[in-house]
């Protein structure tokens, strides 16, 4: 059968269910007794459980739980309470910040209240989560890669909902919860500060979404291509000469010029990866606060040409003085 394994065909190689590695003292028990589903195994692991969720993923949960219903009911409420409208645009729909002239001041619920109390416990959440998540890779003698990749995420989403915010000085400048409306925030947010294309964080994040994409889906494509030698066992392999790991090495040679190994791909996609949404974060952050307009700063330091003058100038009139009868 490994003679014809492909793209398309995969191995499930299933044994005796484990409740994992013995957990020290202070965790609670684990939840749940292990299962196996064949489903799940087309996508990744096929045993399910046992859960360990905790202290802090339970917090997480609750917290988790109720922003995003603080966010659903307040959608509802926008269509009058009417289940088939909600469904009908609630790709639309939004729980917006508050307006300019409430600042950084906690406005009624109605008017933003509910948007500032929402990302208060949406952030919680996330916090909560990440410290579930360094504390459980600690317990399990891993490295904390996990949990600092996660923290990256936390940093575009704290610098688009509160540290730029702050700095402007008004809630109004985040974003929205909801689908489109983000998006159209995105798109206002690059026309009112002068197309954020020429701003070089989000071109540099650009490049590392690119590259992560590339670096994993190469990854992926050449672990998938040696499988039929046993490719996913990757510790196994790295020591031993004529295996999936070598001829991987090997391929990686002769087409791109340069070796790869099983750590160092890891490395480059992880890097790739997660300086995505740092410098993203970044850019997003100067954007208004030290840099009004991209395009004339982009011109300014000589990225961009300015555009050539077409027309004829254009006189304000404010500047012209009143014509007398």
């Amino acid at each position: 059968m490994a003679q014809y394994q492909n793209l398309f065909t995969t191995v499930q190689a299933v044994g005796p269910t484990h409740h994992g590695v013995e957990l020290g003292h202070g965790n609670s028990p684990r939840t749940g007794e292990p299962l196996i589903v064949y489903l799940a195994g087309v996508i990744g692991n096929a045993q399910i459980g046992p859960i360990y969720l905790g202290g802090l993923g339970v917090a997480s949960l609750i917290l988790g739980t109720l922003a995003f219903n603080f966010i659903g009911f307040n959608m509802l409420a926008s269509v009058n309470w009417d289940p088939v409208q909600f469904v009908r645009q609630l790709f639309w729909l939004a729980l917006e910040p508050p307006a300019p002239a409430y600042g950084l001041s906690f406005p009624p619920m109605n008017q933003g209240g509910w948007w500032l109390l929402t990302g208060a416990f949406l952030t919680a959440s996330m916090f909560f989560w990440w410290a579930r998540t360094y504390r459980r890779a600690r317990e399990l003698g891993m490295g904390t890669h996990i949990p600092w990749a996660f923290a990256a995420a936390i940093w575009l989403f704290l610098v688009l909902g509160l540290f730029r915010p702050v700095l402007m000085g008004s809630w109004s400048e985040a974003v929205p919860f909801g689908i489109f409306p983000h998006l159209d925030w995105t798109a206002a947010f690059s026309l009112r500060y002068g197309n954020l294309f020429y701003n070089p964080f989000h071109a540099l994040s650009i490049a590392f979404l690119y590259g992560s994409v590339l670096l994993f889906a190469m990854h992926g494509a050449t672990i998938l291509a040696v499988s039929r030698f046993g490719g996913e066992r990757e510790i196994e392999q790295i020591a031993d000469r004529g295996t999936a790991s070598e001829r991987a090495a090997l391929f990686w040679r002769w087409t791109m010029g340069f070796n790869a190994t099983m750590e160092s791909i890891h490395r480059w996609a992880w890097w790739f990866a997660v300086l995505c949404p740092l410098v993203g974060g970044i850019g997003i952050l100067l954007t208004g606060t030290v840099v009004d307009n991209w395009y004339l700063w982009a011109v300014k330091h000589g990225v961009a040409p300015s555009y050539p003058a077409v027309y004829p100038a254009v006189v304000d009139p404010a500047t012209l003085s009143a014509v007398k009868p």
